[in-house]
Parts: C-alpha cells; structure tokens; sequence
C-alpha cells in the first residue's frame, strides 16, 4: 500500500466533496445531504489522518446504546473514573479518550478528529471539547475512546457518536444481555460489515444463568449478518466495587486488548482491515451523491424547461393574435382604408399604375404621411399584444414551479421574475422598428427589378410598406360587425395594392418573408424573457462540471489503491 499516494488521491477527493451542494428540495436529499456529511467527516476524522501516519496507535471507539454501560466498563479499563456514568440518561455527552502517556502525544493534536476542540482534565458536562487523558493502565499502542449514546435522545449526541465510529480503527461495541437485538445497534453493525470496520462485541451485565444461551446466541446473529469474526466478550453480571467492573469479570475484555496491545501484527492487521473497508466504501457511497447530483441538474433543466415550454407557447399565443385581425381595429387603420380609397383604387388598378403612382405622389406631398401612423399603430399594437402574453407566461412559469417541492422552494427563496421585465416594451420597439425598416428593404428589392413598380416605390415606398405590414395581419379572425367591413376591406385594398405593383407570387414571398422576420425577432424576446427563468434554475442547481469532477477523482483512488 502506498500510504502517501492513496493519502493525496483521498484529499483530490475530499476536495471535490468540499465543493459539492444539493440546494434543491427533491426526493432523497436528505439522506444523500447526510450521507456527504458522513463520508467528508470519516474522510477528516480518521483516512487522512490513518493515511498519512499509518504506524499511529489503534483509536478504539466505546459505543453502543443507552445505559449499556459504556462509560463504566471504560472506567473499569482504566481503573479510576475518566468518564461520566451514572443512571440518568444521557450520561455520555462528552467524549473522553485514554490514551498510554506514550501515546498521548498523538491525540492532543489535531491528527484525528480535526473539528473538536481539545480539553484536558475532567470532563465538564456539556463540553463539546474532545477529553484526552492519559493512564499508563491503558495499555500501549491502543487509545480508548467513550463516545455518546448512538441511540441517545438528544440528537446531537447521535451525530457525534456516529462522527467519532467513522473515525475509529475498532469498534467496541457494548450492549447488554437485555438489550443486544435492539434494531438501532444492529443498523450500526451492518455498517460496520458493509465497510469492512473491525469489530469487538462487549456483551455486559449478562445474568449466571444466561451466560452460556445470550452469547451464543448473540454469536449466531452476528455469523448471519456477515460479522462472523467479531468476538462475543461477556461480563457477567456482578456488583460494582467503587462504581467500578471487578476485575475477574472483566478479564474477557481485558485480554483481549492486552494480547491486541502486545502483538503489532495483530493492531497492523486492525488498522488495514478498516482502512481498506473505509477506501472500498468511497466509490459506492460518492456514487450516491454523484447520483443525487445529477437528479438535482435534472431537476433543475426540468424548470428551465418548463420556462422553454411555457414561452415557446406564448409565441404561438402570440402569432395567432398577430393574425387574429386586433392589428387592424383602429381608427388609424379606418383612415388608412380612407386614404387608399376604394374605388380610386379599383379605378387606378383598372386604369394602370401610373395614375396610382400619381395618386399617392399628390397624396404623400399634400397630406399628413398616415403611413407613418400605421407604422406607430402597428408598433404599439405589437407591444400591447407581446407584453399581456409575456405577464401569462410569467405567471404560467410560476404556478408550474409551484408544483413541485423544489420550484416552491425556489421561489420561496427571493429573486425571482414575477412578470415580464422592465425593460421588454423598450425590447419591443427596438425590435418592431428593426422590422419595419425591413419590410421597407424588401419593398426596395422587390421594385427595383420592375420598371413599372420601381417608379410607384419610389414615389411612396413608405407607404407601399405600411400596405405590406397590414397584408401581415390580413387574417380577419375575431373580428365582428362593422369592424370586418374596415379591417378586413383595408387589408383587401393592402394585398390588390401589393399584387398590381409586384404581382401575386412575389406578394407572397413579401408577406412570407416579413411576417417570418417579425415572427424571428418576438421569439427572441420571448426567450430573453424565458432566459431569465431558466438561468435562475439553472444557477440554483448544481453543475454537470461537479459530477465530472468528483467521477474523476474516485477513478485517482481507485488506480492509488491498485
């Protein structure tokens, strides 16, 4: 094993982790939050620190349920009273760690365990320090750690009991002859199997009569559950002397540490069974954040798609408004139908283009340029329709992430769009008199191939192209009564207009091309206006780049460990 480059692929990773966030609200990111927890601690508390000085003391974690009479057989150890016991529960709520004065030295540091502060003496109750003490009873090469209840009432003593058995080299594992099928110990143990952690089973206050039945049954159930090399050390049930185990009923676990102290091979042995069980478990346990991570891009690209969806929507609103004749009810359109004059044109139509041309010069010298207004009717016509379907879209957008747990939290969170943006009706302008220059541009081309048409285009192109931006809108759909007889009838003229100065097939290449111009230019809108939902879900949700990193970094580990 090489310590040094699994110890630097084990920090790659770490780094990664470091980096990781789950901000959005979907199923299973509180346990895969939990699980980042866990797997960041085990990595600090006990793989860099084992990885970078492996010959360090075997660290035995005392854990187990409540009133199992941890802190007691961890006094009875060491012989005096280091840890708080008593009946009141919870009695452990700092954690204690013993050590050979020899080997103290590496724990008053931060070489395990780097988050928790260090204390010194006795213990006060409520300290969230680490406790190190030292006893030459503790025998060499071992330290003994009493941590709190795993099953204890105040949850903050759970996490910590769970933070300092991610840390340990063994567990001692201490139940009772009552207590040992509890389910909360057991859920413990099979972590302990599933990541290869070794572990010693102190069966305590076992009755005379059930010292030969409890063990063996205890025995049974840890061979079913994969822990068939973790031993069964009984303490028979005794009085205390002094708050303390004698030490006839405590020799089963006495020597089994001392032969473990006493034999470097056997602590060797200790140390790489769980190491190689903790490195053996990365992969799978940042397979599971990898795997969260990616629900939450999903999740994320779910909302932005819902924003892509719902404007891509209000696009076709807003084209079946374009075309549903409310560009034409206006009385600057009546006026328009006024100033082409229906039966002048149908005469100037009948007679030849040049009276036409004609008509408009004298009209276009001598009257006020109603082309103009249409263009400005047309204009804010466009705006009023494109900022009523952009509000719907907006708030479409918002009921559909308020459908979900992690869009309402979203939006619950601030900053989010409630509406269309300040700045769309400017957008609209700019964009709507981008078109209206282009349609100009496309009456220019069409007309100077024509001799005829060229000479009416160049006596009135601007309004030969407000006729062109009316036939856009020729479509009479929603109109009633009298509004039909002008809409639709200025339309009418619009298209007979168009046809006799370019001819059927080329007015249908115009209306085309500048219908689909304008149709371009308010679907960017609306997706500027989609952007701004799409690049806050975007943004809340993590990036593709963290899954790619962190699969990188278990790929490092596991060509360290080969």
């Amino acid at each position: 094993m090489n310590s040094q480059l699994l110890h630097d692929a084990v920090a790659a990773l770490r780094s990664e982790l470091h980096r990781v966030s789950l901000p959005l609200v979907i199923p299973g990111v509180q346990e895969t939050s939990a699980t980042l927890v866990e797997l960041t601690g085990q990595i600090d508390d006990y793989l860099l620190p084992r990885l970078l000085q492996i010959e360090a003391p075997l660290l035995a974690v005392v854990g187990g349920s409540t009133g199992a009479g941890k802190s007691t057989v961890v006094n009875s150890l060491v012989g005096r009273s280091v840890s708080a016991a008593g009946v009141l529960r919870p009695t452990t709520t700092t954690p204690v760690l013993v050590s050979h004065p020899d080997d103290i030295s590496w724990f008053e540091g931060d070489r395990i365990l780097p988050g928790l502060a260090r204390a010194t003496g006795a213990p006060r109750p409520g300290s969230d320090a680490l406790h190190v003490i030292a006893d030459a009873d503790v025998p060499r090469g071992i330290a003994l750690l009493d941590a709190p209840d795993v099953d204890s009432v105040v949850q903050a003593n759970r996490e910590l009991a769970t933070q300092l058995l991610a840390a340990a080299d063994l567990w001692m594992f201490v139940t009772t002859a009552a207590r040992y099928a509890d389910a909360v110990p057991w859920e413990f143990l099979r972590k302990a199997r599933s990541r290869s952690i070794a572990v010693g089973l102190v069966l305590n206050r076992v009755p005379a009569e059930a010292l030969n039945e409890v063990p063996t049954h205890l025995s049974e159930m840890l061979r079913r559950e994969g822990l068939h090399d973790a031993p069964v050390l009984t303490i028979g049930e005794v009085p205390l002397e002094a708050g303390l185990i004698p030490p006839q009923a405590l020799d089963p676990v006495t020597s089994w540490l001392d032969a473990l102290a006493s034999d470097a091979g056997a602590r060797a042995e200790v140390v790489r069974k769980t190491l190689d069980g903790a490195l053996a478990s990365l992969p799978g346990r940042v397979a599971a954040v990898v795997s969260q991570l990616e629900a939450q891009i999903a999740a994320g690209e779910g909302l932005a798609g819902d924003a892509e969806r719902i404007y891509a929507d209000a696009l076709v609103e807003t084209e079946a408004a374009l075309s549903g004749g409310f560009l034409l009810r206006s009385e600057v359109l009546a006026r328009w139908h006024e100033f082409v004059g229906t039966g002048d044109v149908m005469r100037s139509l009948q007679t030849g283009i040049g009276r036409f041309r004609d008509r408009l010069n004298q009209v276009l010298l001598g009257q006020p340029p109603v082309e103009r207004e249409v263009r400005t009717e047309v204009e804010r016509n466009i705006e009023t329709i494109v900022v009523a379907v952009s509000d719907k879209a907006a708030e479409r957008t918002l009921a559909a992430w308020r459908s979900t747990a992690h869009g309402s939290a979203l939006l619950d969170g601030g900053s989010v769009p409630r509406s269309s943006s300040s700045h769309l009706s400017s957008a609209i302008e700019t964009e709507v008199r981008a078109w209206q220059g282009r349609v100009l541009e496309l009456v220019r081309a069409q007309g100077a191939g024509k001799r005829a048409a060229g000479r009416a285009v160049s006596f009135g192109v601007n309004a030969v192209g407000a006729a062109l931006m009316i036939a856009v809108f020729a479509q009479t759909g929603g109109l009633t009564g009298g509004e039909v007889a002008i809409a639709g009838g200025t339309a009418a003229l619009s298209q007979r207009l168009l046809e006799a100065l370019f001819g059927d097939e080329a007015v249908r290449t115009l209306t085309t091309a500048a219908r689909n111009d304008l149709l371009q230019r308010l679907d960017g809108l609306l997706r500027a206006e989609a952007q701004r939902f799409q690049a806050l879900a975007r943004s809340e949700a993590p990036s593709l780049q963290q899954t790619e990193a962190l699969r990188a970094a278990v790929a490092r580990l596991q060509e360290a460990r080969s």
